[in-house]
Order: structure tokens, then sequence, then C-alpha cells
């Protein structure tokens, strides 16, 4: 069976972007990104929410996102060639390939996919995650955390929800981002 996991890069004080709704303060840079790229590269379909999926369709459409860097050209690649799911009931066409609308997040469907995968499912997107975190489908955490507190914004995790997390591995980077890899405890 697949693993679902969560990966997301948020403040230090646990928000995904300030109360002004910027995240810019979480760019990763090169080495970050090289590390991104690595665990990004096994997963074989990203889940999303409406919001993050327009938020990530530059990594195929904008010329000048993969321009950035060798690390995003190679995010870039990965990304493009990976399966996309996007939970959306407003959606109505995807602008990118390998993608497909599902109008609603069914936690059976989810669970069934990670029976049948034959690589890792990936979620991001705050709504969406907070579903799967509800519905108990997630198995890891990679959290990726900018050396700021910002004091406010969108959290990176859902109120209410309580898991016991077995600390798999930590990265310290050159730019003050620590990364930090948990496994939810069954």
């Amino acid at each position: 069976m697949a693993k679902l996991t969560y990966t997301f890069l948020a403040s230090l004080d646990g928000y995904i972007n300030d109360s002004d709704g910027r995240f810019g303060w979480a760019f990763p840079g090169e080495e970050v990104l090289g590390h991104i790229n690595r665990a990004e590269r096994d997963v074989g379909t990203f889940l999303y929410g409406r919001t993050m999926y327009e938020m990530m369709i530059g990594w195929e459409n904008d010329p000048d996102a993969a321009e950035q860097s060798p690390g995003s050209a190679e995010f870039a690649e990965i990304w493009q060639s990976k399966e996309k799911i996007v939970f959306s009931r407003s959606l109505k066409t995807v602008s990118t390939r390998n993608t497909r609308i599902e109008r609603t997040f069914d936690p059976e469907r989810v669970q069934a996919m990670k029976n049948e995968a034959t690589h890792d499912l990936n979620i991001s997107g705050a709504d969406i995650a907070t579903s799967a975190w509800r519905a108990d489908l997630i198995d890891d955490c990679h959290l990726f955390l900018a050396p700021i507190l910002v004091g406010g914004g969108q959290k990176l995790f859902p109120e209410g929800i309580r898991r016991p997390l077995d600390l798999i591995d930590e990265h310290r980077f050159s730019n003050g981002m620590v990364h930090l890899h948990y496994r939810v405890r069954r």
C-alpha cells in the first residue's frame, strides 16, 4: 500500500501564508529545492484542492517558473510528469497534462487509491489536507519550516486534529530552514 504524504513549507509558528495571504518568505532556495526534488521524484500522484492547483500550474504553463534556477527546472520536470488530481466543485477545466478533476473528496476513494498505487501520493492545500487529516488518511508529513514568525494567517494543521507522530528524519539547511519528516503512528 502506498503512503499519503502531507508536504508543506511553513513559518516556524505554523502558518502556510501570512495574514495578508503572502508566502514569499517561504521561498526555499536551491538547497531546499534539491531536497524537495529528491522526495517528490518518488511521488506518483499529487492531490490538490483548486487553490493549490491554481498556484502550481505555473510549473507547467509559465516558462519563467522553471527558468528561475536548476532546481526549479528539475521541479517543473518532475511535476509535469506526475499524475495530478484536483478536488474541486467549481473548476471547469484543467490546463495541465496528466490532470483530472474530482468533484468531491471521497475518503473511501482516496483510501482505494492508496491501496492500488505503486508509488506514494502527496497531498497539498490546506482545505483538502484537512479532509484527509479528518479521515485519518495521512501517513507521513514533510514539513519545511522557514526561520520566520508571521503571527497569523492560514494554519499548517487543522483545528481539532490529534495524532501521535514519530520523527523519522530532520535536516537543517544553510538558509535557516529545517526539514522535519514525521510518520503518523498507527
